[in-house]
């Protein structure tokens, strides 16, 4: 059939839309031609008969993938104005212009074949509604799908193949650079970075916590190198934690070439479109993993070893000793199992001093109540592995004092090191912004100033480098001297001195225990008040310790005598909800420790037969008012009222510290809060000028009854009003 016989007078009233795409940013940059090409398909429009006004370029999906994996937004436009019927014909370069995934292309199809719309590439116009013309299309969609299928094996395929040899050039970490030879792995040329890595692995095998080696770097004001891609410029930054954990995790820094570390995955969001995530894979299943190809910073060894010790600082699994060094003084943290059940032994601190103690979180039935199946105090068990494990290394004390003291100095040069090194690099780029100065024109004054403005911040930052290394050289401790290196080995030879020092943290005595105890096995034998240790030694080497634990006596639990007496004077005027917050705002609890509330006060109060509080419906003069009545019956605020509590103005009672307040409302405090005041009385300030003296005075004076006030309740002067006409008078006549 001839192609122009299937267009009709209804496809030409309707538009021809004319779709571009392709696949990358890339390919609309270079490859120039094809685009050329799909936009002169709207002169093929022009020749089937389309007007120009009727005639649409959808090009906002160039550099975007046909797979079906990204939103294509003029695809979704094209495709709605076809469902429409809005288009005579579809025009493309080909059908893998369209989409590169038979859900989109037979979606399109079917649409066409029910709105009458025609799709046309290069090699002719079809009808979808045709069979023939249908079964082409299919075909080339399905040729077009399988085409994107094979471009993408062979390029894969010699990727792992090139991936297996370990000649693969991708991103390394921070750290190494890409050598001449095939597949070849070059230490960083720059020393400072080099150093750097070095730290991290250093503090690493002396602390065994990520953490702490990242609060290490903060504490020293260190910076880190961060590279954004393979041949950036190196930046230093403050150092992060996540830096620090992709180092130590890294196989690359022990010399192992891996490839395919992670997978992408197709998933369905919950609007039901595709989505691609990134999935880290196991070891195991890591396609390409190369130990000893290239010069590490540490060996395989070595990385393994750091991975199961950052493993183990994460919280355990189930009958599984580890995690992280924690602050608490208990030392078997994280090393106790229960020799009843082989669960991990949680720790507790109980009592005034936090004494440590460990639990068994499974539980037994016992009389119908769920139990811990062991739960013991840690005191003696933690001096008794102490113990253990100074007897344990009692042969290499001086080996290890001897060890302590060279390190010591070590350490000191460690993060000096790094900050000599910033120094030079400061001093590099103050030489590098000075030559690049001298070499400019002096005329050509736009660039010189620019240049001398880099210049004077380099030196700036010279200046600063130099600075601060200087501080922190006078600051160090200086090199242990002999004698005092001859009193470190006197001192190391008694550990038991050393390990009780004040200077020797909790966590320090852990550490020094994780060295060589790998776990310890707690038994408790109730009837015959015993514990028996089990001391899994590095190595599998077992000791085992019995224990003797001391008897616990029943003891009679009773509440206080004194809270029982407060609570016998309170009952006479307040209720028990009243009680029950005093109480807790002295700090004090039940006999079983718990806080006191409205029912514990009851029913401590019907066991001592202390009768409850009944209010009184009368209300005569003098009566014991709270202040939120008191405030109503003077027509005051509660704020006013507690103001003239507290400065002495008015007197009140409480019958303890933390009960409410209570007034008399006698005449005389009445009296005290009028409408109006005389001519006699006046203000605070005024009163204060007048005799000479701090407002404390004048208020104690007034407790002393020497001086009259009032308060005024309503008008201008509305506040406290000070009577001294009569205290001057009085002074005068004594004066004359």
């Amino acid at each position: 059939m001839n192609e122009r016989a299937k267009i009709t007078a209804s496809h030409l009233a309707r538009q021809a839309i004319v779709y571009l795409r392709q696949s990358s940013t890339a390919q609309v940059e270079h490859n120039r031609e094809s685009t050329d090409r799909q936009y002169a398909l709207a002169a093929k429009a022009r020749e089937l008969g389309w007007p120009d006004d009727r005639i649409t370029v959808i090009d906002e999906d160039l550099g975007l993938s046909g797979s079906g994996f990204v939103a294509r937004s003029g695809f979704a436009r094209l495709t709605a104005e076809v469902a429409l019927s809005h288009v005579g014909l579809v025009l493309g370069l080909e059908v893998s212009r369209l989409a590169r995934n038979n859900a989109d292309w037979h979606r399109l199809i079917d649409l066409g074949g029910l709105t009458d719309t025609l799709i046309g590439d290069a090699d002719g116009i079809y009808h979808p509604a045709l069979f023939n013309d249908r079964l082409l299309l299919g075909l080339k969609g399905t040729m077009s799908e399988a085409e994107l299928h094979v471009l993408r094996a062979r390029l894969n395929g010699g990727i792992r193949n090139k991936a297996a040899r370990g000649e693969l050039r991708r991103g390394l970490p921070v750290g190494f650079v890409w050598g001449d030879a095939d597949g070849e792995i070059r230490f960083h040329p720059d020393e400072a970075v080099v150093t750097a890595i070095h730290n991290v692995f250093a503090r690493f095998a002396e602390t065994g916590s990520a953490r702490r080696v990242w609060l290490w770097f903060r504490s020293e004001g260190l910076t880190f190198p961060l590279q954004m891609h393979q041949g950036a410029e190196i930046r230093w930054v403050e150092a992060s934690y996540t830096a620090i954990h992709h180092v130590l995790t890294n196989p690359v820094y022990a010399g192992a070439y891996a490839y395919g570390k992670s997978r992408h995955e197709t998933m369905l969001d919950a609007s039901g479109a595709r989505r691609k995530r990134v999935r880290l894979l196991p070891r195991s299943e890591w396609q390409v993993l190369i130990p000893d190809h290239h010069p590490g910073f540490i060996d395989w060894q070595t990385y393994e070893a750091n991975q199961d010790r950052m493993a183990k600082n994460t919280r355990p699994g189930p009958h599984k000793v580890g995690g992280a060094v924690r602050e608490g003084n208990a030392l078997l943290q994280s090393l106790a199992t229960c020799g009843h059940c082989g669960r991990r032994l949680h720790t507790h601190y109980r009592g005034r001093n936090s004494a440590p103690g460990y639990h068994c979180p499974g539980k037994i039935l016992v009389e119908g109540r769920g139990v811990y199946c062991l739960n013991i105090g840690g005191i003696q068990i933690d001096e008794a592995v102490a113990r253990a494990f100074i007897a344990a290394l009692e042969p290499a004390k001086l080996s290890a004092t001897l060890a302590a003291a060279e390190r010591l100095e070590t350490d000191r040069e460690t993060s000096l090191k790094q900050w000599r090194l910033g120094v030079e690099r400061a001093s590099y780029e103050a030489s590098r912004a000075e030559r690049r100065y001298r070499a400019v024109d002096p005329d050509n004054r736009l660039v010189a100033r620019g240049l001398e403005r880099e210049w004077e911040e380099s030196l700036s930052a010279l200046e600063a480098a130099k600075a601060e290394l200087a501080r922190r050289e006078s600051a160090r401790p200086c090199v242990l001297s002999k004698d005092e290196r001859n009193r470190l080995l006197a001192l190391g030879a008694d550990l038991t001195t050393v390990w009780h020092a004040e200077t020797t943290t909790p966590r320090d005595r852990k550490e020094l225990l994780r060295a060589l105890i790998e776990e310890v096995i707690v038994k408790v034998e109730r009837d015959k008040a015993a514990a028996r240790l089990t001391l899994r030694w590095k190595g599998g080497a077992l000791d085992e310790i019995d224990l003797a634990l001391p008897r616990s006596r029943p003891a009679t639990i009773r509440t206080d005598e004194d809270t029982i007496a407060l609570v016998r004077r309170l009952a006479e005027f307040y209720p028990d909800t009243v009680i029950a917050g005093i109480l807790n705002r002295q700090g004090r609890t039940t006999a079983y420790g718990h806080r006191f509330e409205a029912s514990r006060v009851g029913n401590l109060r019907r066991h001592w037969n202390i009768p409850c509080f009944e209010s009184s419906a009368e209300q005569a003069e003098g009566e014991l008012l709270t202040i939120k009545k008191a405030a109503a019956v003077l027509g005051v605020a509660p704020s006013t009222i507690h103001r003239l509590l507290n400065d002495g103005i008015i007197p009140g009672q409480q019958l303890t510290p933390g009960a409410p307040w209570r007034i008399r409302l006698t005449e005389d405090v009445m009296a005290r809060f009028n409408s109006d005041a005389g001519e006699s009385f006046m203000p605070m300030r005024e009163a204060m000028k007048m005799l000479g003296v701090s407002r404390q005075t004048v208020l104690q004076r007034v407790k002393r009854g020497d001086l009259e006030a009032v308060h005024v309740m309503r008008g201008k002067q509305k506040g406290l009003r000070i009577k001294v006409i009569d205290l001057q008078s009085k002074l005068f006549n004594q004066g004359s």
